[in-house]
């Protein structure tokens, strides 16, 4: 989950929506910091890279936010006044890769890569177990752990020029947590293979194409759009929406043994010596030579 490397990106103004009300958060949410989150009515705006914006950064997945992505379902399900979560990018993209620095120490150390396991797991199972729906608004670039929730959201829309990556291979690890649900169940086994074991990059448009996601848009219309979809599910028969997700993704449930294997795959990879390699060939921006 930690495993995709950050992806450089073009200048891009920093995406921006309606006002929302800030006050009308319930105090559960107090503790999020690396998390923006806003009230829409009934709908919860999840931001990712807020803070990082404004320096022109990638939202990375640091151990704060890895946290707190895995966090925030449980806190969606449990507030009565919200009805739908819309998750979404600020800036340059959607995510970025794990921060460096922690998958350094999930190498190097036990007690990081078992905390961080436990973490990517409920990040799972947390967005597949939340009862309201989610709706993912995917730009630029889509990768780590923020990608979990972009494609495992009920609704995923992403900009046509987004780049869609998974990029676990690279770092040295195999490509584990979410994709071993979805990817196959989504586009076919034949491109989840391709895509996942060669790294590539795949454009919201053609994600769109082969199935991937739920909608493609132009960019300038992608945040207005993501939030149409999102008051139509809170106008919606909340008793009937949640059903329909819950049965719906029993067909992810079903899958839990492939993603506990591929986690599991996934965290001793990063015991291995290949994530080393990963590592310094990220840092030193060249391709990797794994021996």
């Amino acid at each position: 989950m930690l495993a995709a490397p950050a992806l450089a990106s073009t200048e891009k103004a920093p995406m921006t929506t309606s006002t929302a009300d800030t006050a009308a958060l319930s105090p559960r949410y107090a503790r999020y910091r690396a998390l923006t989150l806003r009230r829409h009515g009934p709908i919860l705006e999840i931001v990712m890279g807020a803070a990082q914006s404004a320096n022109q950064k990638l939202a990375t997945a640091d151990a704060n936010m890895h946290r707190e992505l895995a966090e925030i379902w449980r806190d969606v399900s449990a507030d009565p006044d919200v009805r739908v979560a819309l998750i979404r990018g600020e800036g340059k993209g959607f995510s970025a890769g794990g921060d460096l620095a922690l998958v350094e120490d999930m190498a190097n150390d036990f007690d990081t890569r078992t905390r961080v396991w436990h973490e990517a797991r409920d990040l799972v199972y947390n967005v597949i177990n939340c009862d309201k729906p989610v709706v993912s608004a995917m730009h630029g670039p889509a990768v780590g752990a923020g990608l979990v929730a972009g494609l495992l959201a009920d609704i995923s829309i992403a900009a046509k020029t987004a780049r869609i990556v998974d990029g676990h291979t690279r770092l040295g690890v195999a490509a584990g947590d979410h994709a071993a649900i979805v990817w196959p169940l989504l586009c076919g086994m034949a491109k989840a293979k391709y895509y996942l074991m060669l790294c590539e990059s795949v454009s919201g448009e053609e994600a769109e194409r082969i199935g991937l996601v739920s909608l493609a848009v132009d960019e300038d219309e992608l945040v207005a759009r993501a939030f149409e979809v999102a008051n139509r599910l809170a106008a919606g028969s909340q008793s009937a929406i949640r059903w329909t997700k819950y049965a719906l993704n029993n067909w992810l449930r079903m899958a839990g043994p492939a993603f506990d294997t591929s986690l599991a795959l996934e965290f001793m990879g990063f015991a291995g010596p290949d994530v080393h390699e990963g590592m310094a060939s990220l840092r030193e921006k060249r391709p990797p030579q794994f021996r």
